[in-house]
């Protein structure tokens, strides 16, 4: 039975490997492909490793007269405002449904988890119309206000707040802290790994939209880096070098956040399925 039970663990090692390196080829192509010439794109067999890496395409990308620069700020800045602020009020509404005892709690719950099956493409013209008429059409402000109200977000955070034990808040309003004093001092602290996995998903989530960038913004100087690699698509031609440089450099904040914050990814995906 134990070695019925290691043979099947290194089989499955394998088959995860075997995944894993499915899943990164793409992008060792994407990387490959932005050192190489035009002609060299569509080699078959596949050149992984160029004869002569081309530095040209890189250095394009941040000093053409389209400096990619400009759009990786504009994420920046989306991306970032949008993920504070959607997790602190995602953790502060997810506290009002896990330890606010009102009337019609959990339907209320049910009715705003329901919103989750509404296709986002269903809410553009509704949002197109109220943002023109509050004066925020292309602006980053049209992407930033809704990025920072999520279900999904409410939904986990609701999960983990379920997972601490009612007598430690219970003991906190016999001590006479209030709702406020218990969320930020209490509850906030012990929720750090929720928090940070939840950032982590956000960030990426808006750092990588396309669409809202697409309907809502107008002026190129406004564009994130999803709407930058459409300056890659010429008009008799793709670029596939130029775009591929731009991808690769696009990646790295993504990289950047998974590596910081990886260790709290699967410590705050289980513990928000603890309770349901």
């Amino acid at each position: 039975m134990q070695l019925l039970t290691k043979t099947s663990r290194w089989w499955l090692t394998v088959l995860m490997a075997f995944f894993a390196i499915i899943m990164i080829l793409p992008f060792v192509w994407m990387f490959s492909t932005s050192f190489k010439t035009a002609a060299q794109v569509f080699e078959y067999p596949i050149r992984w490793i160029p004869s002569q890496w081309i530095w040209d395409h890189h250095i394009k990308v941040w000093t053409g007269p389209k400096s990619f620069a400009t759009y990786y700020l504009n994420s920046l800045k989306v991306s970032l405002i949008s993920t504070v602020g959607a997790t602190f009020l995602s953790a502060l509404a997810a506290y009002g449904f896990s330890r606010v005892a009102f009337k019609g709690r959990n339907a209320l719950f049910v009715v705003y988890l329901s919103m989750m099956m509404v296709p986002p493409q269903v809410l553009f013209v509704p949002k197109f119309l109220m943002f023109d008429s509050w004066g925020i059409y292309n602006t980053h402000w049209a992407l930033i206000l809704p990025g920072m109200f999520t279900i999904f977000g409410v939904f986990m955070m609701r999960q983990f707040f379920m997972s601490i034990p009612l007598e430690i808040t219970e003991s906190a309003f016999i001590d006479g802290a209030g709702h406020i004093r218990i969320f930020f001092r209490l509850i906030l602290p012990l929720a750090k790994p929720a928090l940070a996995t939840l950032a982590i998903i956000d960030f990426s989530w808006h750092w990588n939209d396309y669409e809202n960038a697409l309907v809502f913004l107008i002026d190129e100087s406004l564009y994130t880096v999803p709407l930058g690699l459409q300056n890659f698509i010429l008009e008799n031609n793709v670029d596939y070098n130029g775009m591929m440089a731009a991808a690769s450099a696009g990646i790295v904040p993504m990289l950047l956040v998974f590596i910081i914050g990886e260790r709290f990814i699967v410590q705050g995906i289980t513990n928000s399925a603890v309770k349901g």
